[in-house]
């Protein structure tokens, strides 16, 4: 049952990892893409007007039947897994050239008329509902160049926008013939605005203000569409537009997925500048192009994917060693447990073949259904991903449970024995082959570590492995180096009076060898679990400490249009969960009268700031530096908080290492927005500060800026518990913005892949404390039944329960404590090994320039947590065996011939 029990729970945490990161992997991709506009991911095919003999020619390939061939065949020249959407993928006539509208009762913002783009795109009926009137149609004969009138519709904010009604009649330049005449006949509402089919060319759905590179910022105009009749395309033939057919093929996002991105980049190659082009100029046009942004789109997640994937390898390459070696661990207790079956058979001439096959047989017939069952609970808990990969690692786990036995019964008994001779540590040195075995782990560990500080986490799946080979190294170490000092322990102890801590000493220096696989499932669970916990603390720290450079404080209540109301600082502090509140006023438009780029100045309180500066970690300073040498006195002698430092009295100045670089230390003026100059000269250097955000910015006291730039136009709290809702509303109506910390602190989280990321790291460290426990549990079964049949031996000695239970424990005591301790440090030492070469910034942020980089950071919790548990229960089991022993009885422990 324990046996079945380990194997389903293995074999469903390795078959949920590939389909968990494939999950993870697709909705990232799909994310990506969604987040992405759809005219960057649509794949833009468009041909330019025909050379035809005669104008009929032309008109007639500017119809909806050429148009939708032509439709059919671009369509199905999209190579899988590239599925073009084609409820979604728009195809039509449209003018490239916006023609301005004559008619001035429309909109004109910069004293310009609007333009309009015509289309005639095709379905549009089944893409949009109507709001009012109908949709455009021709009747009598049919449109061409020279049709002077036609029908078109408009989008609620296209009509709401330019001030259009259903009847409404817009003029059009004609190309050598009269104006063109477009009737409004109806108002539509999309049905999914934010689909391909109305964004791919969004002036169709949404009127933009427009203006041409040669004017004035101030010459403005409406941009906006109508939309024509689909069989209404010939008439943009008179127009001076330039006409062209267009196919926008929108990719079914549903359809992406992550494993098939490679693939998806060479079909999208293909389609845009390959074979597939290549066969559409000759079946539809040889003037076609295409273009599109997806392939870009594609690449900025494939290097999103490359950032995170070495970090998963880590965690799967640890994870599945512990998984490993406790199946081995457990293969070796049911052997130890059958040794004398075992030996008893091959005594009576049973061959190695044989007792393999029979042990091969048993263990199959429980571990099979257990990996089974694992795989179904993956595959039913996980669904939507690729059966292969989990299919592939449950055979493993079912293989390796049911060959752990086999082999270690191999091993035992591959010569005949009458009996055991003695395994001591103390009495059996190791052999020169397990020295050579240590000492290649050693080199080998060295060179994983070397290599992935180096070379990164990304290199090769050795490098994925250094956190295990580290914790290896150490158990190896600490299984040659521990029984010393026991022994000595065991010596110093001789000479105690009672039995029970000599008699404890003793039986643990005499520590048997086969207990270095318990030591080394411990140490690299350990080790696992706690570099797992350092990639989550990284995580979250660089996370805190970018949202903290993004604010500047644990909140901010901002305005850039004039000032915060004098009471606004007071109501604020009152709010509960507000600690303090720093005011400044920060001008974004200061310009240093020797140079060409503004840059920020922020006027501040010093002593108030000074606090903020040192609590946030961001360029803290002392006040008195920045504060004015005589706070309110001009170069003239005169008091007055409001007038400026003047050239011989210049502000004290904390600036960015770029600005102290680029100007100097000063003297210098700085123009202010209003007109007004203030002279300051540069005494500290700091690479951030709370009031700004970025590489540029000036501090002063703000009691020597002009008047005009003493009022707060920015607030810094600082409180562990702030209300959003609370500070807007007290902030309703100051057209100011509020930002808390808190907040910014999830938007780094931009990707499911990022968040995938961490969930799996999260298991990874409950997979590695469990692991830890399990192998302790492994040790302690067995022993058990040599602990037993020694408290039963002692107990007919005259040995009372609680000394017996107390044996027990101190026992189990000094291994127990070693191994927790020895955990703990090679966690702590591990983490700062290898800190140098893992690189967490991608998990972490959204934007790598949120902070300067993600490390590793020690976690106490996962160092110390499961090392806890390891020590509890190893002290508690031995305590309630010895209390179960003494309920039950000693007979069968002390009957002849059982050990």
């Amino acid at each position: 049952m324990a046996l079945a029990l380990l194997v389903a729970v293995t074999a469903a945490l390795a078959a949920a990892y590939p389909r968990a990161v494939d999950r993870y992997a697709d909705a990232g991709l799909r994310r990506a893409v969604e987040q992405a506009l759809p005219d960057q991911t649509t794949v833009q095919t468009r041909v330019p007007l025909p050379w035809m003999d005669s104008v009929e020619e032309t008109e007639a390939a500017l119809r909806v039947g050429p148009l939708a061939k032509a439709r059919a065949e671009i369509l199905a020249t999209a190579e899988a897994p590239l599925v073009p959407d084609p409820a979604q993928s728009s195809y039509g006539v449209r003018t490239t050239v916006p023609m301005e509208a004559s008619d001035p009762w429309l909109p004109q913002p910069g004293g310009r008329p609007a333009q309009l783009v015509l289309a005639a795109q095709q379905e549009l009926a089944s893409h949009a509902r109507l709001s009012a009137g109908r949709l455009p149609r021709t009747t009598g004969a049919p449109v061409t160049a020279a049709t002077a009138r036609v029908e078109a519709a408009v989008t609620v904010e296209t009509a709401r926008t330019l001030d259009i009604r259903v009847g409404s009649v817009i003029h059009l330049p004609g190309s050598a013939r009269a104006p063109l005449a477009v009737r409004i006949t109806g108002i539509v509402v999309p049905r999914v605005p934010e689909g391909a089919y109305w964004s791919a060319l969004p002036v169709l759905r949404t009127p933009a203000l427009s203006r041409r590179p040669d004017l004035p910022p101030t010459d403005v105009h409406w941009l906006g569409g109508l939309l024509l009749a689909p069989d209404a395309g010939p008439v943009l033939l008179g127009t001076p537009g330039r006409p062209q057919r267009y196919w926008n093929v929108a990719p079914d996002i549903d359809t992406l997925r992550g494993h098939d991105l490679d693939r998806l980049v060479s079909a999208v190659a293909a389609l845009e500048s390959g074979p597939g082009v290549q066969r559409l100029r000759t079946v539809v046009d040889a003037g076609l192009e295409a273009e599109t942004n997806l392939d870009e789109v594609f690449a900025d997640h494939a290097r999103l994917r490359s950032g995170i994937a070495p970090l998963l390898l880590l965690a799967a390459v640890g994870t599945g060693s512990l998984a490993v070696i406790v199946l081995a661990m457990a293969g070796g207790v049911a052997a130890d447990r059958r040794r004398a079956e075992l030996a008893l058979l091959r005594a009576r001439g049973a061959s190695l073949p044989g007792l393999a096959a029979r042990l091969l047989a048993e263990t199959a017939a429980v571990a099979v259904p257990a990996g089974a069952l694992g795989l179904t609970a993956a595959l039913l808990v996980l669904p939507g991903a690729r059966t292969a990969p989990a299919l592939a690692a449950a055979l493993t786990v079912t293989l390796l449970a049911c060959v752990a036995l086999p082999l270690r019964a191999l091993v035992a008994h591959r010569t005949v024995r009458m009996h055991d001779g003695r395994e001591d540590l103390a009495d059996t040195p190791p052999s020169r082959r397990r020295t050579v075995a240590e000492l290649t782990v050693l080199v080998i560990a060295v060179g994983a570590v070397a290599a992935l500080r180096r070379q990164g986490s990304g290199s090769t799946a050795l490098v994925a492995a250094a956190p295990l080979l580290t914790g290896v190294v150490a158990a190896l170490l600490l299984a040659r180096l521990h029984p010393w000092p026991l022994r000595a322990l065991s010596r110093a102890t001789t000479r105690m009076r009672g039995l029970v801590v000599p008699l404890s000493l003793a039986q643990v220096a005499r520590a048997p060898g086969f207990a270095v696989l318990p030591l080394l499932a411990l140490l690299s669970a350990l080790t696992t679990a706690a570099f797992g916990g350092s990639v989550l603390a990284g995580v979250t720290a660089a996370r805190d400490q970018a949202a903290l450079a993004h604010v500047g404080a644990d909140g901010r209540i901002e305005t850039t249009a004039g000032e915060l109301p004098r009471t606004l600082p007071d109501r604020v502090r009152r709010l509960p969960g507000v600690r303090d509140v720093a005011e400044a006023n920060v001008t974004y438009d200061a310009k240093p009268q020797q140079g060409s780029q503004l840059l920020p100045l922020a006027g501040v309180d010093p002593d108030a700031y000074a606090d903020l500066s040192r609590r946030t970690g961001l360029g803290p300073f002392d006040a008195a530096s920045l504060r004015q040498a005589d706070a309110g006195t001009t170069g003239g002698g005169t008091t007055d908080a409001g007038t400026t430092g003047g050239a011989d009295r210049p502000l004290p100045a904390l600036a960015s290492p770029r600005v102290a670089d680029e100007y100097g230390p000063g003297p210098y003026s700085v123009l202010l927005p209003d007109g007004t100059s203030v002279t300051v000269r540069v005494v500290l250097v700091r690479d951030r500060t709370p009031a700004v955000s970025g590489d540029d910015f000036l501090v002063v006291d703000r009691a020597g800026l002009p008047r005009g730039a003493v009022r707060a136009t920015t607030l810094l709290l600082t409180g562990d518990a702030l209300n959003g809702r609370e500070l807007r509303s007290t902030a309703r109506g100051t057209a100011a913005t509020v930002r808390l910390r808190s907040e910014e602190r999830t938007r780094h989280v931009d990707s499911p892949l990022q968040s995938g990321a961490e969930r799996l790291y999260g298991v990874a460290v409950a997979a590695g404390a469990g692991y830890a426990v399990l192998a302790l549990v492994l040790t302690v079964l067995r022993t058990a039944p040599a602990r037993g049949a020694l408290l039963a031996r002692l107990r007919t000695m005259g040995m009372t329960r609680s000394q017996g239970r107390r044996l027990l424990i101190l026992t189990a005591l000094p291994q127990a404590f070693l191994a927790a301790a020895g955990g703990v440090l090679t966690g702590w030492v591990a983490i700062h090994l290898l800190s140098p070469g893992v690189d967490i910034t991608t998990i972490a942020l959204a934007s790598p320039s949120g902070v300067e980089g993600a490390v590793l950071r020690t976690d106490p919790l996962s160092l110390a947590v499961p090392a806890l548990a390891v020590l509890l229960l190893a002290v508690g089991v031995p305590a309630g065996q010895a209390w179960w022993t003494g309920r039950r009885g000693s007979v069968r422990e002390l009957r002849l011939g059982d050990t």
